[in-house]
């Protein structure tokens, strides 16, 4: 996977940028997570590690308005079913949703993912396993994650994503993760 050196922005101007930016942010559904990011500079990254493959992702999948295909590529096969190595595309505002979010939280963790685009046989096989699986899951139209982090709560995660006003975040405390998606603005679980 790509991997990036330091943007040249510090942590701490981006992070005041983006809370400026969020004064000048209108309410209309997914463009606030851009908002929230357009304080970052002019690059938006994103860093995850995925667990069941080893695969590690760093990289820079934005500049000064237009997204890198070979970036998102590279975030399309990252965040593949792992379990049938199905790639789908990612929509792009469920990458700004996971970018935003964790510029909010102000930490160079990457996030730990555990589910990305789920293909129909693996959303069937949780679903039978689990009740908490949706039959129309947004993890099939590859716009949804399941995410972690060590260093912050479920409920920080969650409140920095329900802060981007830009989709659905769904709490699953007991089982250590944040559900973000591109769908409409709700949220749920404790």
């Amino acid at each position: 996977m790509t991997e990036t050196g330091n943007s040249g922005i510090s942590r701490r101007s981006a992070l005041l940028g983006v809370f400026a930016a969020t004064s000048l942010a209108a309410a209309p559904t997914y463009g606030n997570a851009a908002g929230f990011l357009r304080g970052a500079g002019d690059i938006r990254r994103i860093r995850m590690y995925n667990g069941r493959t080893g695969e590690s992702l760093d990289t820079i999948y934005w500049i000064e308005g237009d997204y890198i295909r070979d970036a998102l590529n590279e975030i399309n096969f990252f965040m593949r079913d792992w379990r049938t190595d199905q790639v789908k595309s990612i929509d792009t505002r469920t990458i700004d949703i996971v970018a935003a979010t964790h510029a909010i939280l102000d930490v160079s963790e990457p996030y730990l993912l555990l589910s990305g685009y789920r293909s129909p046989q693996t959303n069937a096989m949780l679903r039978r396993r689990s009740g908490g699986v949706a039959k129309n899951s947004l993890h099939l139209k590859g716009q949804a994650n399941d995410l972690r982090l060590g260093s912050r709560s479920v409920n920080q995660m969650a409140r920095a994503a329900i802060s981007c006003r830009a989709g659905g975040v769904g709490r699953y405390s007991r089982s250590d993760f944040v559900h973000m998606d591109c769908g409409p603005v709700r949220s749920w679980g404790g």
